[in-house]
């Protein structure tokens, strides 16, 4: 049959990303206490398209996730960029997958277990020399704050409320996703957990009236134990707080070139 998506365009204007978006798909990746994880994932992936092409063969992007489905991860997110550019005959290749990610975490104090879910992502590219041009580990963690000025003013309690922080990083080598995150829930005023008993949460109630952080404080705190890890050659931090006594979130955000210590950008919104 007549391959139209090969035949010649009149019009010869390259396209810089072309493909597939918002593909529902199970994969498996790596799990630090239990080897492997099925997830789902929602994945992008495109190529560019040469000005003398009419279009790209859709289904093939498809045809390559299968081909992969059973291992997503760091190790081999170049050889599925290599692959997209093989099999699509593209200069250049991207692709993003976002998916949740369960970690079992014991409560305080009871060490009752449940499971938690972390929103996690990887996203790259590779360009026509077929080296990585960029590679970024994502992952978004719920956290817990209580607000210190709250606690300073008030003559009883202090609000809090949950947050999620998200961290972007790009590094030199492998690392454990779960690492990361516990960076984050470290920072935090206290963790999220998903079973709490009545001496788990006194703990964590505790435990944030003790340690009370603005969203400043939780992009620094991140920042500062990022800027000393030697496999970070980039980060961006975003904290956001639901706040519980207003009717918007309090807001930062935080850039860094880790490798030579410049910032890139950074701004911070809170309540005055």
């Amino acid at each position: 049959m007549l391959d139209v998506q090969s035949l010649d365009d009149y019009r010869m204007i390259e396209i810089d990303k072309v493909g597939v978006k918002n593909i529902k798909y199970p994969i498996v990746v790596l799990d630090k206490a239990e080897g492997l994880q099925h997830t789902i994932a929602t994945i992008d992936m495109y190529v560019n398209l040469p000005h003398n092409y009419k279009g790209t063969h859709m289904s093939r992007f498809v045809e390559i996730l299968h081909s992969n489905k059973n291992m997503i991860n760091m190790k081999n997110f170049p050889n599925i960029l290599r692959e997209m550019k093989d099999r699509l005959n593209a200069e250049s290749a991207h692709l993003s997958v976002k998916f949740p990610y369960f970690i079992k975490k014991e409560a305080p104090v009871s060490r009752t277990e449940g499971f938690l879910e972390y929103c996690c992502g990887f996203s790259g590219s590779m360009d026509g020399s077929n080296r990585m041009k960029e590679f970024i580990v994502s992952a978004s963690v719920p956290i817990n704050t209580l607000c210190p000025c709250s606690k300073e003013i008030s003559e009883h309690g202090a609000h809090n409320q949950r947050g999620i922080t998200t961290v972007s990083v790009r590094f030199k080598k492998f690392f454990w996703i779960e690492d990361l995150i516990a960076v984050v829930e470290q920072c935090a005023s206290s963790d999220i957990y998903s079973i709490l008993k009545r001496e788990d949460e006194k703990f964590v109630t505790e435990r944030a009236f003790e340690n009370p952080k603005f969203v400043e404080d939780i992009v620094r705190d991140i920042a500062e134990t990022l800027s000393k890890d030697p496999n970070m050659t980039w980060f961006m931090i975003e904290a956001e707080n639901f706040e519980s006594i207003h009717n918007h979130s309090a807001y930062a955000y935080l850039e860094r070139n880790n490798e030579n210590g410049t910032a890139g950008k950074s701004c911070v919104d809170k309540d005055a």
